[in-house]
């Protein structure tokens, strides 16, 4: 860890808020304001997606009967952290991303004949680049002092029946954010080591 620190082109703090002490809560409190929630994004945008390709959408859910509706739709033991947080995302991807090519890529779109003859490969790009971006979203949720919450505990199908029904969004993630709540951290559950994981070839 020694060696993080000494990398970092970012103070200590701001490494342990993001990486090194950062925990998934499971019970939150607190209030995340809409300039806060727009924030969140306003950071994620940034990563980098293939072509800029940005195809994630989140929805924010606020209301009640819109959170009614998202926690039947969780595992049992997702619910309860999601109906008290203070904010829930759902995170999809917009199945017609390379309809906007003229938006994210202006000036060159000849990639785009690909995708478009490739139905498969476009959803396969929007999908594994929306999980990229997810990344982010997470490190952007942190980085402005919440605790995130990551579930993919959840019958998504429901998830986009009942807020997709259209069929351009296909969601893949429900993040709770807030402030850590009473007992919000479980025991710290194990990290593989640098020898475990990596190799040089």
């Amino acid at each position: 860890m020694t060696i993080a620190y000494e990398e970092a082109v970012i103070d200590p703090a701001a490494v342990d808020a993001i990486f090194t002490k950062a925990r998934t809560a499971n019970s939150f409190t607190g209030e995340v304001t809409e300039e806060q929630a727009q924030a969140i994004y306003e950071l994620t945008k940034f990563g980098p997606t293939a072509f800029n390709s940005q195809p994630l959408r989140v929805t924010y859910v606020r209301s009640a009967d819109a959170r009614a509706k998202l926690v039947d739709a969780l595992m049992p033991g997702n619910r309860a952290k999601t109906a008290g947080a203070p904010l829930v995302a759902i995170l999809s991807y917009d199945t017609d991303w390379a309809g906007h090519w003229d938006s994210f890529l202006p000036g060159y779109n000849a990639p785009k004949a690909m995708y478009d003859a490739n139905p498969e490969l476009a959803a396969a790009t929007g999908n594994n680049n929306a999980h990229l971006q997810a990344g982010y979203f997470i490190l952007a949720v942190r980085s402005l002092g919440f605790a995130a919450g990551p579930m993919t505990g959840a019958d998504f199908g429901a998830i986009d029946e009942a807020f997709f029904p259209a069929g351009d969004q296909k969601s893949f993630l429900v993040v709770n954010i807030g402030q850590p709540g009473d007992e919000a951290w479980g025991d710290a559950k194990p990290k593989f080591s640098y020898d475990e994981v990596v190799r040089t070839v």
